[in-house]
């Protein structure tokens, strides 16, 4: 019952997705991030086994900053995206991650972008996009109601109407998401949308 979508925008790419943390019947934990941020201009939003989505993402973030490392500048967001895809593509002949990425990004030289890679490693380069049961409707709202140029404001109040739409129409919807935004000043954490939240532990 996993959702994670996102968009570009006018001069910023954002990418949401719900914060549940889920086994068979048991929801483990609401305020699950699963939007990670790769580097200063990059946002990976991740969904499948919740292994697998926690081990592949820490690896792509980690040889994204070995290869700053090593060579003194950051790879742009085409090419993180390329590698993810290939390192997708080399784990399915052996051992297969069961995770669907949406990468986006900020280059100075080609503005925001945001590519949609999936499990079998398929890559595509993408306006908008989404993963998981809550796809079928963000997607209907973001066909309805998105358009290239839009602003912070407006992608935010139809990044909203999916959520919105999502709590309706979903049987098993996740009660919360973090939305996460890339643009010129970096990649950071924008809002969250939390209809329940985790009881704190109490003390014994």
């Amino acid at each position: 019952m996993e959702c994670v979508f996102g968009l570009v925008g006018k001069g910023f790419a954002l990418v949401v997705a719900d914060t549940s943390a889920v086994h068979s019947i048991l929801v483990h934990k609401s305020n699950e991030d699963k939007v990670m941020i790769l580097d200063s201009h990059k946002l990976m939003g991740a969904s499948g086994e919740p292994g697998d989505r926690v081990q592949f993402t820490e690896y792509i973030q980690k040889n994204v900053a070995l290869y700053q490392f090593r060579n003194g500048i950051p790879l742009t967001t085409a090419a993180a995206a390329n590698f993810t895809r290939g390192e997708l593509a080399t784990a399915l002949r052996k051992n297969p991650y069961s995770v669907n990425i949406l990468l986006a990004g900020y280059d100075k030289e080609t503005g925001p972008s945001l590519y949609y890679i999936d499990y079998i490693a398929s890559l595509h380069k993408v306006d908008k996009a989404a993963f998981g049961y809550g796809s079928y409707f963000s997607l209907a709202m973001m066909d309805r109601h998105y358009h290239r140029d839009m602003t912070v404001e407006e992608a935010i109040e139809l990044v909203d109407k999916c959520i919105i739409e999502i709590r309706t129409r979903l049987v098993v919807a996740p009660p919360n998401f973090v939305i996460k935004i890339v643009d010129e000043k970096g990649a950071r954490e924008y809002a969250w949308r939390e209809s329940i939240k985790d009881a704190p532990l109490s003390a014994v």
